[in-house]
C-alpha cells in the first residue's frame, strides 16, 4: 500500500472511531462553534463602534465579549499545540465573514458569486472541524494526503449531521 493510501486509510479509521465512540456531542459542538463565530463578529463590531463613535464603553463591551468567546472556545480546543488555538479562532472568523459576504451576494442577486463564497465558507469550516477532531494535523493539510475523490469536507460531512440528536 502506498504511503498516501495508508494515510487516507488511517484518516477513514479515525472518522469511523469518532462516530462509533460517541465521544463528541457534535450537534452541541456545532452550535458552540456558531456561537464563537458570532462572538468574534461582536468583538469586531464593538471595535469599530468604539473607533467610529469615540466611546470607550464599546471597548469594555469588546473585552467582556472576548472573555466569553475565550471560555467557549476553550471548551472546544482544550489542549492545543503550536498555534491551533489561534488557527481555530481565525478559521471560525473566516467562515463567518465568508457567510456574510455570500449572503450579501445573494441579496444582490449574484447567485454564482454567492454559491462560490458559500462553498469557500464550508471548506474553511470543514478544515476547522478536521483540526478540531484531530482528523488531520496541521502538517497534513495538503491535497496529496487525501484520496482524489475525497475532501476534508466529505469526511466532516460523514461526522456532523446537525439533525441527529
Amino acid at each position: 500500500m502506498t504511503d498516501d493510501k495508508q494515510k487516507f486509510q488511517q484518516l477513514l479509521a479515525k472518522v469511523a472511531e469518532i462516530k462509533k465512540s460517541g465521544t463528541f456531542d457534535l450537534s452541541l459542538e456545532e452550535d458552540l462553534s456558531i456561537a464563537v463565530m458570532n462572538l468574534i463578529s461582536l468583538e469586531e463590531h464593538f471595535f469599530f463602534s468604539a473607533e467610529k463613535t469615540g466611546k470607550g464603553e464599546y471597548f469594555d463591551l469588546l473585552q467582556q465579549t472576548r472573555e466569553i468567546r475565550k471560555s467557549l472556545l476553550a471548551k472546544m480546543i482544550p489542549v492545543h499545540e503550536g498555534e491551533t488555538w489561534c488557527i481555530s479562532k481565525h478559521l471560525l472568523a473566516t467562515t463567518m465573514r465568508l457567510m456574510e459576504v455570500a449572503t450579501k451576494y445573494q441579496t444582490d442577486k449574484k447567485a454564482k458569486e454567492a454559491k462560490e463564497t458559500f462553498d469557500q465558507a464550508y471548506k474553511v469550516y470543514s478544515l476547522f472541524w478536521a483540526i478540531r477532531l484531530k482528523l488531520i494535523h496541521l502538517n497534513q493539510v495538503k491535497a496529496k494526503d487525501l484520496a482524489p475523490a475525497t475532501t476534508v469536507e466529505d469526511l466532516v460531512n460523514q461526522l456532523i449531521d446537525c439533525c441527529q440528536e
